[in-house]
């Protein structure tokens, strides 16, 4: 572990006071004890309080994918805050105008949903999954009031709030909330594609939408094969059910497209898409963008949102959007993304009992272990790396998209040590 001689002291004393105030917060998330972030630098975390550096490749959560404290970013957040923070969705404002316009506009310059036309902008990635919900079962019920019903996959992840949530299968995360929105059917994504027809042929009267992640991210990084999603779009359009891709972690070029779903041919592309986390760097800022079918379905008044589209927020992604909408730096998330990989398929031949498989795009890997790798999470920590899990055993892979060459051999040698000492 790198030592750091801080020249923080005064803001590390005062952030140690404020770990000594943790036991205010509501139980939600089980957190390390000898572990506070006061700031960070790209692809590097800083804890000053117990003074220890550590290699990110987590970034959030895929959230900043243009790294901590980002220059950019944090000039838009000075600037702006000093012009116009907030004015509700009572009025326009120029940020949220160019935003939109910039979201349609590049998604159909990389390849994104060819007929998008419209973005509803909120705060969160479960805020713009219940849009997506609303919207779907507002087309449906216009075509049929009984056609209320969703579809969504096992393993799938959508959000935490009701609706969200009554989309994700996880029972650990359903069971303890008791009833949820009735109406939703999960289905297996590796069925035939003639059993998911079947299912939905037989309750086209009932099924207003379908949702589905091109990559499932809290499920274990897995990428969705692109057959079944061409199938999947053509069965829905002949009973009319909307199809939803949800792009909040495999979105904004996590995948070395602006969008995952980029990678597919037109007659495959959503009705809705979503996307958060990367789309301000941190700062809260989702959307949901629809065709001008689901957009016709839709009246004043139908849905809103206060702080949504508020200006700061705007810039922000104005700016992220510009970053990661480019070419060359698209090309680059490949290319670090094909090093990220080469690597652990290299330490998977040396430990194959223990790691399973290796899959991904882009810099969204997953790395497979036979059994849940809690303590290799650990030992990776203690030595200077923050890695992160999903679904039952994955070693999840999400750095910044602007991190180094030499940053990820380092943090990959970190990954290997830990490897070694917890396996060999």
């Amino acid at each position: 572990m790198l030592k750091l001689k801080s020249t923080f002291v005064p803001a590390a004393k005062r952030a140690a006071s404020a770990l000594d105030k943790h036991g205010f917060q509501v139980t939600t998330y089980a957190r390390p004890q000898d572990l506070l972030i006061t700031r960070g630098n790209n692809s590097k975390l800083y804890d000053d309080v117990h003074n220890k550096e550590y290699i990110d490749f987590t970034a959030g959560i895929a959230v900043t994918s243009l790294g901590h404290s980002n220059p950019g970013v944090a000039k838009i957040l000075c600037d702006q805050s000093q012009k116009l923070i907030h004015s509700s969705n009572l009025y326009y404002n120029p940020e949220c105008l160019e935003l939109s316009e910039k979201i349609v506009s590049k998604t159909k310059e990389f390849g994104g949903q060819f007929d998008c036309t419209k973005v509803f902008l909120c705060n969160s990635g479960t805020e713009a999954n219940e849009a997506a919900l609303k919207f779907a079962k507002k087309h449906g019920i216009q075509l049929n009031p009984q056609k209320q019903g969703i579809v969504a996959f096992q393993n799938a992840f959508h959000g935490r709030t009701m609706g969200a949530l009554s989309v994700t299968s996880n029972p650990k995360y359903r069971t303890p909330f008791g009833d949820l929105i009735p109406g939703v059917s999960f289905l297996n994504i590796h069925d035939e594609l003639t059993t998911l027809a079947d299912f939905i042929s037989s309750k086209k009267d009932e099924i207003a939408g379908l949702i589905v992640e091109p990559i499932q991210g809290e499920g274990g990084v897995f990428p969705i094969d692109a057959d079944k999603l061409v199938g999947l779009k053509k069965i829905c359009a002949e009973n009319d059910v909307v199809v939803i891709y949800d792009e909040i972690q495999c979105g904004m070029g996590r995948t070395g497209k602006l969008w995952a779903h980029a990678y597919l041919p037109k007659e495959a592309h959503p009705d809705i898409f979503t996307s958060a986390k990367a789309l301000g760097n941190g700062y809260p800022i989702a959307a949901t963008m629809v065709n001008d079918k689901i957009n016709d379905a839709l009246q004043v008044g139908d849905h809103g949102t206060t702080y949504g589209g508020n200006p700061l927020g705007c810039a922000i992604s104005n700016y992220v959007l510009d970053v990661i909408g480019d070419e060359k730096f698209l090309q680059e998330v490949n290319r670090k993304g094909e090093l990220l990989t080469s690597r652990l398929k290299q330490l998977q031949k040396k430990f194959p009992e223990h790691i399973t498989d290796v899959r991904g795009k882009g810099l969204i890997i997953g790395a497979e272990f036979a059994e849940a790798p809690k303590e290799l999470i650990q030992k990776a920590r203690e030595n200077g790396l923050l890695i992160i899990t999903a679904g039952k055993s994955t070693v999840r892979f999400v750095p910044p998209l602007t991190i180094t060459d030499d940053e990820i051999e380092q943090g990959l040698s970190i990954f290997e040590k830990a490897v070694e000492d917890v396996y060999a």
